[in-house]
Protein backbone atom coordinates (compact mmCIF):
# COMPACT_ATOMS: atom_id res chain seq x y z
CA UNK A 1 0.00 0.00 0.00
CA UNK A 2 1.14 3.45 -0.72
CA UNK A 3 2.11 6.03 2.18
CA UNK A 4 1.73 9.59 2.28
CA UNK A 5 4.46 11.74 3.16
CA UNK A 6 5.52 15.36 2.80
CA UNK A 7 7.79 17.28 1.27
CA UNK A 8 9.01 21.46 1.21
CA UNK A 9 8.75 22.96 -2.47
CA UNK A 10 10.01 26.58 -3.21
CA UNK A 11 7.62 28.27 -4.68
CA UNK A 12 9.24 30.73 -6.41
CA UNK A 13 12.34 27.95 -7.84
CA UNK A 14 11.01 24.67 -7.02
CA UNK A 15 13.29 23.29 -5.27
CA UNK A 16 12.93 20.23 -3.12
CA UNK A 17 13.66 20.18 0.87
CA UNK A 18 13.15 17.73 3.59
CA UNK A 19 12.71 20.26 6.10
CA UNK A 20 11.16 23.94 6.57
CA UNK A 21 13.68 26.06 6.61
CA UNK A 22 13.04 30.07 6.46
CA UNK A 23 15.57 30.51 3.24
CA UNK A 24 15.76 28.37 0.06
CA UNK A 25 19.25 26.88 -0.44
CA UNK A 26 18.92 26.78 -4.10
CA UNK A 27 17.46 30.48 -5.01
CA UNK A 28 18.00 32.34 -1.45
CA UNK A 29 14.42 33.28 -1.49
CA UNK A 30 13.23 33.71 1.86
CA UNK A 31 9.67 32.19 2.95
CA UNK A 32 9.16 30.31 0.07
CA UNK A 33 8.82 27.10 1.57
CA UNK A 34 5.51 24.83 1.44
CA UNK A 35 4.60 21.74 2.34
CA UNK A 36 3.02 19.63 -0.08
CA UNK A 37 1.63 16.08 -0.27
CA UNK A 38 3.61 13.58 -2.40
CA UNK A 39 2.28 9.83 -2.83
CA UNK A 40 5.26 7.60 -2.55
CA UNK A 41 4.43 4.95 -5.20
CA UNK A 42 5.19 1.51 -4.11
CA UNK A 43 7.79 -0.45 -5.72
CA UNK A 44 7.42 -2.68 -8.16
CA UNK A 45 7.09 -6.59 -7.95
CA UNK A 46 9.88 -8.60 -9.61
CA UNK A 47 12.33 -6.17 -10.23
CA UNK A 48 12.74 -3.57 -12.48
CA UNK A 49 10.25 -2.61 -15.10
CA UNK A 50 11.41 -3.17 -18.36
CA UNK A 51 10.71 -0.87 -20.53
CA UNK A 52 9.46 -1.52 -24.51
CA UNK A 53 11.49 0.04 -27.63
CA UNK A 54 11.04 2.81 -29.02
CA UNK A 55 10.90 3.02 -32.83
CA UNK A 56 13.26 5.42 -34.29
CA UNK A 57 12.86 7.38 -38.04
CA UNK A 58 14.67 9.70 -39.96
CA UNK A 59 15.10 13.09 -39.65
CA UNK A 60 13.14 13.96 -43.27
CA UNK A 61 9.54 13.43 -42.93
CA UNK A 62 7.13 11.90 -45.42
CA UNK A 63 4.59 14.26 -44.98
CA UNK A 64 4.31 18.35 -45.09
CA UNK A 65 4.15 20.63 -42.48
CA UNK A 66 0.56 21.58 -41.69
CA UNK A 67 0.33 25.10 -42.29
CA UNK A 68 0.06 27.39 -39.89
CA UNK A 69 -3.14 28.89 -37.87
CA UNK A 70 -3.66 32.89 -38.08
CA UNK A 71 -4.97 34.37 -35.29
CA UNK A 72 -6.41 37.11 -37.50
CA UNK A 73 -3.99 39.94 -35.55
CA UNK A 74 -0.74 40.54 -37.55
CA UNK A 75 1.12 41.76 -34.49
CA UNK A 76 0.33 38.63 -32.79
CA UNK A 77 0.96 36.34 -35.23
CA UNK A 78 4.42 38.08 -36.35
CA UNK A 79 5.75 37.52 -32.63
CA UNK A 80 4.73 33.87 -32.96
CA UNK A 81 6.64 33.78 -36.20
CA UNK A 82 3.32 33.62 -38.50
CA UNK A 83 0.56 32.23 -36.63
CA UNK A 84 0.11 28.86 -34.47
CA UNK A 85 1.52 25.50 -34.51
CA UNK A 86 -0.75 22.86 -34.44
CA UNK A 87 -0.33 21.05 -31.20
CA UNK A 88 2.50 23.52 -29.73
CA UNK A 89 2.06 25.39 -26.40
CA UNK A 90 2.04 28.87 -25.80
CA UNK A 91 2.29 30.75 -22.55
CA UNK A 92 1.62 34.36 -22.21
CA UNK A 93 2.77 36.44 -19.11
CA UNK A 94 2.48 40.08 -17.84
CA UNK A 95 1.11 42.21 -15.23
CA UNK A 96 -2.27 42.45 -13.47
CA UNK A 97 -4.42 44.42 -16.15
CA UNK A 98 -2.11 44.79 -18.97
CA UNK A 99 -4.40 42.99 -21.57
CA UNK A 100 -3.10 39.64 -21.70
CA UNK A 101 -7.29 38.45 -21.50
CA UNK A 102 -8.48 40.96 -23.42
CA UNK A 103 -6.13 40.15 -26.30
CA UNK A 104 -6.35 36.26 -25.90
CA UNK A 105 -10.24 36.59 -26.13
CA UNK A 106 -10.02 38.82 -29.09
CA UNK A 107 -7.79 36.21 -30.89
CA UNK A 108 -10.20 33.76 -29.85
CA UNK A 109 -12.95 35.43 -31.68
CA UNK A 110 -10.98 36.08 -34.70
CA UNK A 111 -9.85 32.15 -34.94
CA UNK A 112 -13.63 31.23 -34.64
CA UNK A 113 -14.84 34.02 -37.17
CA UNK A 114 -12.82 32.35 -39.73
CA UNK A 115 -14.31 29.06 -39.32
CA UNK A 116 -12.01 27.15 -36.76
CA UNK A 117 -12.91 25.86 -33.54
CA UNK A 118 -12.35 28.10 -30.55
CA UNK A 119 -12.14 27.76 -26.61
CA UNK A 120 -11.78 29.87 -24.13
CA UNK A 121 -11.64 28.32 -20.28
CA UNK A 122 -11.48 30.63 -17.91
CA UNK A 123 -10.29 30.01 -14.49
CA UNK A 124 -10.80 33.79 -12.58
CA UNK A 125 -13.97 35.07 -14.25
CA UNK A 126 -17.38 34.43 -14.36
CA UNK A 127 -19.15 34.02 -17.63
CA UNK A 128 -21.15 37.17 -17.17
CA UNK A 129 -17.76 38.83 -16.53
CA UNK A 130 -16.53 37.67 -20.01
CA UNK A 131 -19.32 38.29 -22.28
CA UNK A 132 -19.14 41.80 -20.78
CA UNK A 133 -15.57 42.11 -21.87
CA UNK A 134 -16.98 40.81 -25.43
CA UNK A 135 -19.22 43.03 -25.61
CA UNK A 136 -16.90 45.77 -25.00
CA UNK A 137 -15.06 44.81 -27.71
CA UNK A 138 -17.16 43.96 -30.08
CA UNK A 139 -16.76 40.45 -30.39
CA UNK A 140 -19.92 38.78 -28.39
CA UNK A 141 -21.56 37.51 -31.60
CA UNK A 142 -18.20 35.59 -32.10
CA UNK A 143 -18.69 31.89 -32.29
CA UNK A 144 -16.33 31.11 -29.51
CA UNK A 145 -17.01 28.09 -27.04
CA UNK A 146 -17.30 29.62 -23.45
CA UNK A 147 -16.61 27.35 -20.07
CA UNK A 148 -15.58 28.02 -16.45
CA UNK A 149 -13.72 25.21 -14.67
CA UNK A 150 -10.05 25.24 -12.45
CA UNK A 151 -10.01 21.02 -12.82
CA UNK A 152 -8.20 19.80 -15.14
CA UNK A 153 -9.56 16.74 -15.09
CA UNK A 154 -12.91 18.23 -15.97
CA UNK A 155 -10.83 20.31 -18.46
CA UNK A 156 -9.01 17.37 -20.59
CA UNK A 157 -12.42 15.09 -20.22
CA UNK A 158 -14.27 17.85 -22.48
CA UNK A 159 -11.12 18.68 -24.79
CA UNK A 160 -11.08 14.66 -25.36
CA UNK A 161 -14.96 14.40 -26.54
CA UNK A 162 -16.25 15.01 -29.39
CA UNK A 163 -14.10 16.76 -32.52
CA UNK A 164 -11.00 18.42 -31.09
CA UNK A 165 -10.89 22.29 -31.44
CA UNK A 166 -7.90 24.28 -33.23
CA UNK A 167 -7.35 26.75 -30.01
CA UNK A 168 -7.99 26.31 -26.73
CA UNK A 169 -7.26 29.52 -24.63
CA UNK A 170 -6.65 28.65 -20.78
CA UNK A 171 -6.74 31.82 -18.20
CA UNK A 172 -4.81 31.26 -16.27
CA UNK A 173 -2.78 28.42 -15.64
CA UNK A 174 -2.46 29.07 -12.15
CA UNK A 175 -6.01 28.59 -10.89
CA UNK A 176 -5.65 25.15 -11.97
CA UNK A 177 -5.51 22.07 -9.65
CA UNK A 178 -4.72 18.55 -10.32
CA UNK A 179 -6.83 16.28 -8.10
CA UNK A 180 -4.36 13.69 -7.12
CA UNK A 181 -2.49 16.41 -5.46
CA UNK A 182 -3.28 17.73 -1.88
CA UNK A 183 -1.36 21.19 -2.65
CA UNK A 184 -3.72 24.09 -3.18
CA UNK A 185 -3.92 25.76 -6.79
CA UNK A 186 -0.91 28.01 -7.78
CA UNK A 187 1.84 26.01 -5.83
CA UNK A 188 4.81 24.73 -7.60
CA UNK A 189 3.82 21.44 -7.77
CA UNK A 190 0.33 22.03 -9.52
CA UNK A 191 1.21 24.34 -11.63
CA UNK A 192 3.83 21.74 -13.27
CA UNK A 193 1.40 19.10 -13.26
CA UNK A 194 -1.25 20.79 -14.47
CA UNK A 195 0.45 22.39 -17.39
CA UNK A 196 1.54 18.63 -18.19
CA UNK A 197 -1.63 17.41 -18.22
CA UNK A 198 -3.08 19.98 -20.78
CA UNK A 199 0.15 20.30 -22.99
CA UNK A 200 0.28 16.46 -23.79
CA UNK A 201 -3.23 16.46 -24.25
CA UNK A 202 -2.51 19.24 -27.19
CA UNK A 203 -0.13 17.33 -28.22
CA UNK A 204 -2.26 13.88 -29.21
CA UNK A 205 -5.29 15.73 -29.99
CA UNK A 206 -3.53 18.53 -32.13
CA UNK A 207 -4.32 21.56 -30.93
CA UNK A 208 -2.51 25.00 -30.63
CA UNK A 209 -2.73 25.50 -26.36
CA UNK A 210 -2.08 28.86 -24.81
CA UNK A 211 -1.57 29.77 -21.19
CA UNK A 212 -1.88 32.51 -19.70
CA UNK A 213 0.55 33.19 -16.51
CA UNK A 214 0.72 35.24 -13.99
CA UNK A 215 4.12 37.32 -13.20
CA UNK A 216 5.52 37.79 -9.83
CA UNK A 217 6.37 41.13 -8.11
CA UNK A 218 10.26 40.65 -10.38
CA UNK A 219 8.02 40.17 -13.58
CA UNK A 220 8.73 36.56 -14.27
CA UNK A 221 6.08 34.15 -14.83
CA UNK A 222 5.24 32.88 -11.27
CA UNK A 223 5.42 28.84 -10.62
CA UNK A 224 8.31 27.01 -11.55
CA UNK A 225 10.89 27.56 -14.02
CA UNK A 226 10.53 24.16 -15.53
CA UNK A 227 7.23 25.31 -16.77
CA UNK A 228 8.76 28.02 -19.67
CA UNK A 229 10.82 24.71 -20.74
CA UNK A 230 8.09 22.57 -21.14
CA UNK A 231 6.30 25.06 -23.13
CA UNK A 232 7.28 25.83 -27.20
CA UNK A 233 6.96 29.70 -26.74
CA UNK A 234 6.88 31.95 -24.38
CA UNK A 235 5.57 35.23 -24.95
CA UNK A 236 5.71 38.18 -22.21
CA UNK A 237 2.93 41.19 -22.57
CA UNK A 238 4.95 44.92 -21.29
CA UNK A 239 4.18 48.05 -20.02
CA UNK A 240 4.03 50.88 -18.09
CA UNK A 241 0.53 51.48 -16.66
CA UNK A 242 0.41 55.21 -17.35
CA UNK A 243 1.38 54.78 -21.21
CA UNK A 244 -0.89 53.22 -23.90
CA UNK A 245 1.76 51.53 -25.23
CA UNK A 246 1.87 47.57 -25.20
CA UNK A 247 4.74 45.23 -25.93
CA UNK A 248 4.30 41.48 -27.04
CA UNK A 249 7.62 40.60 -26.59
CA UNK A 250 8.70 36.82 -27.16
CA UNK A 251 11.39 35.60 -24.99
CA UNK A 252 11.18 31.61 -26.44
CA UNK A 253 10.14 30.50 -29.66
CA UNK A 254 10.87 27.00 -30.86
CA UNK A 255 9.04 27.95 -34.11
CA UNK A 256 9.98 31.48 -35.16
CA UNK A 257 12.48 33.88 -34.08
CA UNK A 258 13.03 35.25 -30.26
CA UNK A 259 12.87 38.86 -29.16
CA UNK A 260 10.40 39.61 -31.55
CA UNK A 261 7.56 42.13 -30.52
CA UNK A 262 4.37 43.12 -31.49
CA UNK A 263 3.25 46.79 -30.69
CA UNK A 264 -0.57 47.50 -29.61
CA UNK A 265 -1.90 50.45 -28.17
CA UNK A 266 -4.51 50.67 -24.91
CA UNK A 267 -7.78 52.87 -26.15
CA UNK A 268 -11.05 52.96 -25.13
CA UNK A 269 -12.09 50.27 -26.85
CA UNK A 270 -9.52 47.55 -25.94
CA UNK A 271 -6.17 46.80 -27.87
CA UNK A 272 -5.65 48.03 -31.13
CA UNK A 273 -2.55 46.83 -33.37
CA UNK A 274 0.03 49.58 -34.24
CA UNK A 275 1.46 48.64 -37.48
CA UNK A 276 4.06 51.03 -38.10
CA UNK A 277 5.47 51.34 -34.01
CA UNK A 278 8.27 53.95 -35.27
CA UNK A 279 5.99 56.61 -35.83
CA UNK A 280 3.72 56.26 -33.29
CA UNK A 281 7.14 55.98 -30.47
CA UNK A 282 8.09 59.35 -32.35
CA UNK A 283 4.49 61.03 -32.85
CA UNK A 284 5.02 63.40 -29.86
CA UNK A 285 8.27 64.72 -30.82
CA UNK A 286 8.22 67.94 -31.78
CA UNK A 287 8.93 69.72 -35.00
CA UNK A 288 11.55 71.79 -33.01
CA UNK A 289 15.16 70.09 -32.37
CA UNK A 290 15.89 71.00 -28.98
CA UNK A 291 18.96 69.49 -26.42
CA UNK A 292 19.29 66.56 -25.03
CA UNK A 293 17.54 64.19 -27.53
CA UNK A 294 18.25 61.88 -30.23
CA UNK A 295 15.90 59.61 -32.22
CA UNK A 296 17.95 55.70 -31.87
CA UNK A 297 17.64 53.34 -34.88
CA UNK A 298 16.90 49.67 -33.23
CA UNK A 299 16.07 46.20 -33.92
CA UNK A 300 13.38 44.18 -32.04
CA UNK A 301 13.53 41.17 -33.60
CA UNK A 302 13.79 41.57 -37.63
CA UNK A 303 11.65 44.85 -36.59
CA UNK A 304 13.19 48.15 -36.97
CA UNK A 305 11.89 50.26 -34.31
CA UNK A 306 13.01 54.01 -34.42
CA UNK A 307 12.57 55.96 -30.72
CA UNK A 308 13.83 58.43 -28.77
CA UNK A 309 16.26 58.72 -26.48
CA UNK A 310 15.66 62.00 -23.69
CA UNK A 311 18.57 62.94 -21.38
CA UNK A 312 18.42 65.76 -19.02
CA UNK A 313 21.71 66.76 -17.01
CA UNK A 314 21.23 69.36 -13.88
CA UNK A 315 23.53 70.89 -11.43
CA UNK A 316 24.06 67.98 -8.39
CA UNK A 317 22.93 68.87 -4.95
CA UNK A 318 26.28 68.44 -2.53
CA UNK A 319 27.29 64.73 -2.49
CA UNK A 320 26.65 61.75 -4.71
CA UNK A 321 24.83 62.82 -8.11
CA UNK A 322 21.77 61.19 -9.44
CA UNK A 323 21.80 58.79 -11.77
CA UNK A 324 18.33 58.12 -13.36
CA UNK A 325 17.37 55.57 -16.19
CA UNK A 326 14.16 53.99 -17.55
CA UNK A 327 13.82 52.28 -20.49
CA UNK A 328 18.35 51.35 -20.67
CA UNK A 329 20.00 49.01 -18.50
CA UNK A 330 21.53 51.50 -15.56
CA UNK A 331 25.23 49.45 -15.89
CA UNK A 332 25.59 51.00 -19.69
CA UNK A 333 24.51 54.37 -18.85
CA UNK A 334 26.95 54.46 -16.11
CA UNK A 335 29.65 53.05 -19.05
CA UNK A 336 28.76 55.34 -21.44
CA UNK A 337 29.20 58.23 -18.54
CA UNK A 338 32.95 56.75 -17.84
CA UNK A 339 33.51 56.38 -21.77
CA UNK A 340 32.76 60.04 -21.98
CA UNK A 341 34.72 61.45 -19.32
CA UNK A 342 38.28 59.53 -19.77
CA UNK A 343 38.13 59.12 -23.88
CA UNK A 344 36.45 62.32 -24.86
CA UNK A 345 37.53 64.37 -21.80
CA UNK A 346 33.73 65.99 -20.94
CA UNK A 347 32.69 66.17 -17.32
CA UNK A 348 29.65 64.64 -15.22
CA UNK A 349 30.87 64.48 -11.72
CA UNK A 350 28.89 67.18 -10.66
CA UNK A 351 25.73 66.59 -12.41
CA UNK A 352 22.50 64.73 -12.02
CA UNK A 353 22.08 62.20 -14.97
CA UNK A 354 18.86 61.76 -16.09
CA UNK A 355 17.95 59.25 -19.02
CA UNK A 356 14.58 58.24 -20.62
CA UNK A 357 13.30 56.07 -23.83
CA UNK A 358 10.13 57.71 -24.37
CA UNK A 359 7.03 55.76 -25.04
CA UNK A 360 7.64 53.62 -22.82
CA UNK A 361 9.82 50.40 -24.67
CA UNK A 362 12.42 49.01 -23.29
CA UNK A 363 15.86 48.58 -25.27
CA UNK A 364 18.65 46.05 -24.26
CA UNK A 365 20.80 46.13 -27.36
CA UNK A 366 24.42 47.65 -27.50
CA UNK A 367 23.60 50.00 -30.83
CA UNK A 368 21.49 52.26 -28.40
CA UNK A 369 25.26 53.44 -26.58
CA UNK A 370 25.81 55.85 -29.44
CA UNK A 371 22.35 57.46 -29.25
CA UNK A 372 22.29 57.37 -25.85
CA UNK A 373 26.59 59.53 -25.66
CA UNK A 374 24.92 61.64 -28.46
CA UNK A 375 21.52 62.88 -26.09
CA UNK A 376 23.89 62.80 -23.08
CA UNK A 377 26.36 65.32 -25.06
CA UNK A 378 23.93 67.33 -26.40
CA UNK A 379 21.97 67.97 -22.90
CA UNK A 380 25.14 68.54 -21.40
CA UNK A 381 26.51 71.40 -24.31
CA UNK A 382 23.25 73.06 -24.40
CA UNK A 383 23.45 72.00 -28.21
CA UNK A 384 20.51 70.05 -29.79
CA UNK A 385 21.20 67.40 -32.33
CA UNK A 386 20.29 67.49 -35.53
CA UNK A 387 16.67 67.06 -35.87
CA UNK A 388 16.48 64.93 -39.27
CA UNK A 389 19.41 62.89 -38.20
CA UNK A 390 19.15 58.85 -36.66
CA UNK A 391 21.78 57.56 -34.46
CA UNK A 392 23.04 54.33 -34.02
CA UNK A 393 25.99 52.80 -32.78
CA UNK A 394 27.83 50.35 -29.87
CA UNK A 395 30.55 52.18 -27.56
CA UNK A 396 33.45 50.19 -26.34
CA UNK A 397 35.97 51.07 -23.40
CA UNK A 398 38.60 53.09 -25.39
CA UNK A 399 36.19 54.66 -26.85
CA UNK A 400 35.93 53.60 -30.44
CA UNK A 401 32.52 53.05 -31.58
CA UNK A 402 31.45 49.81 -33.34
CA UNK A 403 29.71 48.52 -36.18
CA UNK A 404 25.91 46.71 -35.50
CA UNK A 405 24.04 44.41 -37.08
CA UNK A 406 21.28 45.13 -39.76
CA UNK A 407 22.45 48.38 -40.66
CA UNK A 408 20.70 48.55 -43.51
CA UNK A 409 17.66 47.93 -42.04
CA UNK A 410 17.93 50.90 -39.46
CA UNK A 411 18.49 53.38 -42.45
CA UNK A 412 15.66 52.03 -45.02
CA UNK A 413 12.58 52.62 -42.04
CA UNK A 414 14.40 56.04 -41.26
CA UNK A 415 14.76 56.76 -44.72
CA UNK A 416 10.68 55.65 -44.81
CA UNK A 417 9.69 58.50 -41.74
CA UNK A 418 11.67 61.02 -43.27
CA UNK A 419 14.94 61.07 -41.71
CA UNK A 420 17.68 62.38 -43.85
CA UNK A 421 21.13 61.97 -42.05
CA UNK A 422 22.11 59.07 -39.98
CA UNK A 423 24.98 59.20 -36.96
CA UNK A 424 26.55 55.35 -37.56
CA UNK A 425 29.76 53.91 -37.03
CA UNK A 426 32.29 53.31 -39.87
CA UNK A 427 32.14 49.83 -41.27
CA UNK A 428 35.43 50.05 -43.15
CA UNK A 429 37.49 50.14 -39.99
CA UNK A 430 36.32 46.46 -39.23
CA UNK A 431 37.00 45.65 -43.20
CA UNK A 432 32.87 45.77 -43.32
CA UNK A 433 30.94 47.78 -46.06
CA UNK A 434 29.00 50.52 -45.48
CA UNK A 435 25.36 50.55 -45.70
CA UNK A 436 24.09 52.81 -48.40
CA UNK A 437 20.12 53.89 -48.33
CA UNK A 438 19.14 56.73 -51.10
CA UNK A 439 17.86 59.57 -49.38
CA UNK A 440 19.93 58.99 -46.21
CA UNK A 441 23.64 60.86 -45.51
CA UNK A 442 25.20 58.84 -43.59
CA UNK A 443 28.08 60.67 -41.72
CA UNK A 444 30.56 57.73 -40.14
CA UNK A 445 32.25 58.37 -36.76
CA UNK A 446 35.14 55.74 -35.37
CA UNK A 447 35.29 57.59 -32.33
CA UNK A 448 33.37 59.07 -29.28
CA UNK A 449 35.55 62.59 -29.97
CA UNK A 450 34.31 62.86 -32.99
CA UNK A 451 30.55 62.87 -31.54
CA UNK A 452 31.66 65.29 -28.81
CA UNK A 453 33.23 67.47 -31.47
CA UNK A 454 30.44 67.33 -33.51
CA UNK A 455 28.00 68.20 -30.86
CA UNK A 456 29.91 70.11 -27.93
CA UNK A 457 31.05 72.98 -30.10
CA UNK A 458 30.12 75.39 -27.27
CA UNK A 459 30.46 73.22 -24.07
CA UNK A 460 34.61 72.77 -24.39
CA UNK A 461 37.34 71.31 -26.44
CA UNK A 462 37.44 67.77 -26.48
CA UNK A 463 40.83 65.93 -25.86
CA UNK A 464 41.33 62.74 -26.76
CA UNK A 465 42.91 61.05 -24.28
CA UNK A 466 43.54 57.97 -24.28
CA UNK A 467 42.67 56.84 -27.93
CA UNK A 468 44.64 53.62 -29.30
Amino acid sequence: MARTTSKFVCQACGAEAPKWTGRCEACGAWNTLAEEAIEAKPKALGGAHKGRAVPFVGLRGERAPAPRLATGIAELDRVLGGGLVAGSAVLVGGDPGIGKSTLLLLAAARVAANGHGAVYISGEEAIDQVRLRAERLGIADSPVKLAVATQVGDIAASLASGDAPEFVVVDSIQTLFVETLESAPGTVAQVRAAAHELIRLAKRRGFALVLIGHVTKEGLIAGPRVLEHMVDTVLYFEGERTHRFRILRAVKNRFGPADEIGVFAMGEEGLAEVPNPSALFLSERGPDAQPGASVFAGMEGTRPVLVEIQSLIAPAQPGTPRRAVVGWDSGRLAMVLAVLEARAGLSFANQDVYLNVAGGLRINEPAADLAAACALISSLAGVPAPADAVVFGEIGLSGEIRPVAHAEARLKEAAKLGFKRALAPAPHRTGGKPARVSGIDVRELGHVTELAALLARTHSTPRRSGHA
